[in-house]
């Protein structure tokens, strides 16, 4: 943790109430708050190196090197040099260090990069230019338009009328629709006059730092008045100002006490399972290392009692030498020598493998997104084999499920589905980027980026159609967008919600362009002619309405009403007449969901003038009513919208990011659970859900969790578990405290179900009394959506499955607000997209699609798992092996702590003999290619469930390490008793002895390796080749004459391999040898894939049948829905909106004057807030059922085209 991080949470304990005053730095900086500098990086100069090293010596392992390291310099016990141990721990302390100093130095560059951005700080009455660091609690400072904030601010004036300001939420709750915030108005009376601003002097009381986004309480005492603040008033660190000039505010937190930094989560030292289970098997082996070590210290007590005193003849002992001292001696000498048990070039290996298989992840061009110019990135080396093992994936929703993107699809009026294209035959052809789009030209108000394709709709509307000119009538004029034209023709719309911006948008290019609105009117251009309609009232959108309405005067003087909203609520509320419409709008309402589009139905009635006043004024006493307002207004809403007339639907689209419905597939098949953790609304999570594939039609039931208090929630809970599993339920109701030791046990649901929860339930879902009943209902659903969910929020779920579920969790997400989530997880993935880069700086991978999360999971990730598993496995074989014959020597030469190899040998076989073969494997072996992979996802499962490296495994390991050195030492000891060469000379003697015993050693690993490896390659076939030619070459080299003369007592082995290995029973032994070893290996394997085959031999079994010619990709056929679920109120909208249109707060400085705008030339350059994506559109390529059939057209009242005289 962070200095900062460390000072807010003592901070945290005493601050109860937080107190400053506007524009005295003195008084403020006697509480000592936090200033506005962030840091996250975890080092500086100074404790780089004490820290790190504490960081590595927790690594057991490490510790054990530096222990050996102590015993060798000590002589009496020392068999082998000093140096062979300091130089490889040396080099594997400075390799680690180096990449850990290279990420700490990118953090403290993206720190650096924040703290320095500039910002205009009114300091000695003047507007200075600061550093961001610099800036602190009490200052007033100036933001101008498209800038971030600084700090959390309190907003005290701005640049718009009523002191409103504009801004983007998006780093905060990956919302990119606009919210509105208001200062007071006695501080928006200060305006930017500089003196004024200079001279307040106001006192702020409010909350101390804390992680909530949604509230805020305080009070701003000025002028000896108190004045309430709430949320409205604050402007978040990491939101965007938009579509304000300018703004001043007063910080009230800065850096590490801002709402921001409060969610983003603490750094932890995240290890793969591998390393936490490596830790314990080393504990292990160095408990067996010591058990070997007293067995052996023990026989030489023995042995120096009844055999040693025959030696003291030649041999004399020191004085005070006696079997006691001598075994205890032996020991230590023995933990020397059979310390390659746990040799150091594993950790030196593990982290070339993990280097290695990190570049694959950077070199990969299919993981290459061209249009950003965006490679994946491995940001970590340390985690690779654990994206094999993932089991649960936490997805953000917006911006990496989505693009974020609303396009106006189809629509279906008066019985008439619009939005395909045909050809001259009626064939329905897939829309591309090629298809030919509509000409607007017709209209110079229309948006450029707007593309529709079906040209049947406008030449409806030019023919006046009366029910499409209904239709987009009701477009421009029901809802609660705001309109903006700075300059002639060109008009900024600033939508509350992304999917209302696209209706209006769409309304606006067929000729019925909304242009400006006033508390109580509403102006739009039909078709060329500027008319006004009287706005008397909007009936607000809610979660329960799920549908908004207004009531409009036509400039004639007729009273209307218009409706949109969920098409089951409108339906509801339709006039018998429109039960023919209503079957024909049904089935293209089906078909739109089918396509997982979000959907809207539309209707209208007139109404009568003395029904209406009479409605108006038990409207007006209700709206005052001091008892259940709410239930008053709700009851006369349904009083008027009945008996509406249908008159069609519209299918928006919430741009899906390319492939995500079968990442999503594949990645199910692949037995990964995807739970999407969204700030989003109920209603837009569900709608994506279903589009994704997340959710889908077949499942026996969605639950949907939204209770209001502990006891609803854990009802709604136990209800879900007793119809997934009714024979289940019955523990969790007797005993619902309980806690397992290990972890939740995974239940298995009667079929498939997904789980719906919104973030006021999740909050009591997270209670410790209730924690364990969400997880067990949420682990028995196929899918699970959070919604309305806080950052915070988002990494206690993956805590929570963290702490219970023996699971790997995966967390993805592009934004501010996933990056607490992020940290949590075993693995954090950040998605480089439209919502700046905090995500990728905190990730441990990261790239620019979601898609590419298959190939890194199902390829790279069972790739790295699968070359580490069979890395370790072998590494520890070749090892024990090697280290074992050790042991079986002792037995034979005194248990004098001799070596049974050449000390060359030793210090050569895991450098320089093993060293590249093993490697090779662990860099380049795959057991079947990533075509096969994608088309077998189950092959992924085996990594889940630790099978191919796990303490069983081990032992098997260890066990058959044990047989091999058995047949190691015996057989050429055998071989060699009481033997004489050709000539009759010996050749039973020590050297020969070890020689032979090495190079059978030798040739049995080679072997064992090539049995482990699936994929040949040039360079793997020549690692394996070139090492055994490597071993002769040395062997006879350091055995010649010339290196004995050089230094003798380094080459005593003279002549010894020409004198060997020119004997024909010394090679019938070596293969003797090598057949015993890899014996019972062949037959095991040979049993186990004829009696229990696995998952990878079935595979690797189609493939050799398929001569490692892929078959081709099977076509994908979408499955079409046709089932009544729609999406519902396609809305992200936010209750209480109406009210600020109605209230004229939201209004804007008075527009350009201007005419109808039809008569210009050309088309105009226009533009739609908030980031210009609302228009854009993207084609889908979706096959629709075919067209309706005529139906008798419904009465529909409609209104003429009449030039209003006051215009």
């Amino acid at each position: 943790m962070s200095f900062f991080g460390m000072d807010c949470v003592r901070k945290k304990e005493r601050e109860l109430e937080r107190k400053l005053r506007a524009n005295d730095r003195e008084y403020n900086l006697s509480f000592k708050y936090a200033t506005n500098a962030i840091k996250t990086s975890k080092y500086n100069l100074f404790t780089f190196l004490p820290l790190n090293l504490f960081e590595q010596f927790q690594r057991i392992a490490n510790a054990y090197f530096l222990f050996l390291l102590v015993l060798q310099v000590i002589p009496q016990i020392s068999s082998l040099s000093w140096f062979t141990t300091v130089v490889p721990l040396v080099l594997v302390l400075s390799v680690t260090a180096a990449k850990d100093a290279t990420d700490d130095i990118n953090r403290h560059r993206s720190d650096n990069q924040v703290n320095n951005r500039k910002v205009q700080v009114l300091i000695d009455r003047k507007l200075r230019s600061e550093k961001w660091m610099d800036v602190q609690v009490g200052d007033v400072i100036k933001l101008e338009n498209n800038q971030f904030v600084t700090a959390d601010l309190l907003l005290l004036s701005s640049s718009e009328p009523l002191n409103l300001v504009y801004i983007e939420t998006a780093e905060l709750d990956g919302e990119t629709n606009l919210k509105v915030r208001q200062a007071l108005t006695v501080t928006g009376d200060l305006g930017d006059d500089i003196e004024k601003l200079a001279d307040f002097n106001g006192e702020v009381r409010c909350e101390p730092p804390n992680n909530r986004l949604d509230r805020f309480t305080g009070t701003l005492t000025h002028g000896g008045q108190k004045y309430p603040l709430d949320n409205e008033k604050i402007l978040l660190r990491g939101c965007t100002l938009r579509n304000t000039e300018w703004c001043f505010g007063l910080v009230l937190f800065g850096g590490p006490e801002t709402k921001l930094m409060q969610n983003c989560g603490k750094s932890t030292f995240k290890r793969t399972s591998i390393d936490r289970l490596m830790n314990i098997l080393v504990l292990c082996i160095f408990g067996f290392l010591a058990l070997m070590c007293t067995i052996l210290a023990i026989g030489n007590y023995f042995w120096e009692l009844n055999e040693g005193s025959q030696f003291t003849v030649f041999l004399p002992r020191q004085d005070g030498n006696d079997a006691g001292l001598s075994a205890f001696l032996t020991f230590w000498s023995y933990v020397i020598i059979l310390n390659t048990v746990v040799p150091i070039s594993l950790y030196v290996s593990v982290e070339i493998i993990r280097l290695g298989n990190s570049f694959y992840i950077d070199w990969d061009r299919k993981m290459y997104y061209a249009r950003y110019d965006t490679p994946a990135e491995a940001r970590t080396t340390t985690l690779n084999e654990e994206l094999g093992q993932i089991k649960y994936v936490f997805s953000d929703k917006t911006g990496t499920l989505t693009q974020n993107i609303m396009t106006f699809n189809k629509c279906s009026i008066n019985g008439k589905s619009y939005g395909d294209v045909y050809d001259y035959t009626g064939q329905r052809l897939e829309i591309t980027e090629h298809t030919e789009t509509v000409d607007f030209s017709f209209n110079p108000l229309a948006d450029p980026r707007f593309m529709f394709h079906d040209h049947a709709l406008v030449e409806a509307v030019k023919l006046e159609n009366p029910e499409v000119h209904a239709f987009f009538r009701l477009l421009a004029l029901c809802h609660t967008v705001m309109a903006e034209e700075k300059k002639e023709g060109e008009i900024f719309y600033q939508a509350q919600s992304p999917d209302e911006g696209a209706l209006v948008t769409a309304a606006r290019n067929f000729g019925f362009v909304f242009r400006s609105r006033t508390p109580e009117s509403v102006s739009i251009v039909e078709m060329g002619q500027q008319r006004s309609y009287e706005l008397l009232a909007i009936l607000d959108f809610n979660n329960v309405r799920k549908r908004m309405s207004v009531i409009v005067r036509g400039p004639e003087g007729k009273l209307s009403l218009y409706c949109k909203g969920a098409d089951t609520i409108i339906y509801e509320r339709l006039h018998q007449s429109c039960s023919k419409l209503m079957d024909v709008t049904t089935e293209h309402l089906n078909e739109f969901a089918g396509d997982g589009l979000r959907t809207l139905a539309l209707a209208h009635k007139d109404l009568d003038e003395e029904y209406f006043n009479q409605w108006k004024q038990r409207h007006h006493e209700a709206s005052t009513a001091l008892d259940d307002r709410e239930g008053k207004l709700d009851q006369l809403y349904e009083e008027i919208e009945k008996d509406l007339l249908l008159l069609g639907a519209t299918a928006i689209e919430d741009k899906l990011q390319d492939g995500v419905p079968q990442t999503i597939e594949q990645l199910s098949k692949a037995d990964i659970k995807i739970w999407v953790l969204t700030g989003d609304k109920q209603e837009t999570a569900e709608n994506i859900g279903y589009s994704c594939n997340l959710l889908r039609e077949e499942m026996n039931e969605v639950f949907i969790i939204s209770g209001n208090s502990p006891e609803d929630v854990r009802q709604e809970l136990r209800n879900a578990q007793t119809s997934m599993k009714p024979d289940a339920v019955e523990d969790s109701v007797f005993l619902p405290d309980r806690t397992p030791s290990k972890g939740a046990k995974e239940e298995m649901a009667n079929g498939e179900y997904g789980l719906v929860i919104n973030g006021h339930s999740l909050a009591y879902a997270l209670e410790r009394s209730m924690e364990l009943e969400f997880l067990r209902t949420a682990c028995m659903c196929k899918a699970v959506i959070c919604c309305r969910v806080t950052p915070l929020q988002k990494a206690q779920v993956v805590e929570l499955v963290k702490k219970y579920k023996q699971a790997v969790t995966l967390a993805i997400g592009d934004g501010a607000n996933d990056v607490s989530m992020i940290k949590a997880a075993h693995i954090g993935v950040g998605i480089s997209g439209q919502e700046g880069m905090q995500a990728v700086l905190s990730s441990d991978y990261s790239f620019a699609q979601f898609r590419f999360l298959q190939r890194l999971l199902l390829v790279h990730g069972r790739w790295s798992y699968l070359r580490m598993c069979k890395f370790l496995r072998y590494f520890f074989y070749k090892n024990f092996t090697f280290t074992f014959v050790h042991f079986w020597y002792g037995f034979f030469c005194g248990f004098s702590a001799q070596t049974v190899y050449d000390e060359w040998f030793i210090t050569l076989y895991n450098l320089m003999y093993t060293a590249l073969p093993v490697l090779g494997m662990s860099l380049f072996d795959q057991d079947v290619n990533d075509v096969w992979s994608f088309q077998h996802p189950q092959l992924y499962v085996p990594g889940q469930l630790n099978l191919y490296f796990s303490k069983k495994s081990f032992f098997m390991c260890a066990l058959h390490s044990g047989y091999s050195s058995l047949v190691l030492f015996f057989i050429p000891y055998a071989a060699m008793y009481d033997t004489v060469r050709d000539d009759g000379k010996d050749v039973a003697d020590y050297q020969s002895f070890a020689l032979l015993t090495q190079t059978c050693l030798l040739f049995a690993v080679s072997i064992q390796l090539g049995l482990d490896m699936a994929y040949w390659t040039t360079v793997n076939t020549f690692f394996v080749l070139g090492s055994l030619a490597m071993y002769f070459a040395v062997t006879f080299t350091m055995y010649s004459n010339g290196m004995f003369l050089m230094l003798p007592s380094a080459f005593p082995f003279i002549g010894t391999a020409r004198n060997s290995l020119n004997q024909p029973n010394i090679w019938l032994t070596i293969l003797l040898t090598s057949i015993l070893c890899v014996l019972p290996v062949v037959t095991y394997r040979f049993l186990l894939i004829q009696l229990c085959p696995t998952i990878n031999d079935k595979v690797m079994f189609k493939v050799r049948q398929a001569k490692a010619t892929p078959p081709p990709p099977p076509r994908r056929t979408r499955i079409r829905r046709t089932s009544s679920r729609r999406s519902g109120y396609a809305f992200s909208h936010a209750q209480g909106y109406g009210d600020l249109v109605t209230s004229g707060r939201f209004l804007r400085r008075p527009a350009v004057s201007r005419s109808s705008g039809f008569t210009h030339v050309g088309r105009t350059t226009t533009s739609f807030s908030p980031m210009g994506r609302s228009a854009g559109y993207s084609p889908t390529g979706r096959p629709q059922n075919a067209k309706a059939p005529d139906v008798e057209v419904t009465s529909l009242q409609m209104y003429r085209t009449i030039r209003d005289p006051a215009l």
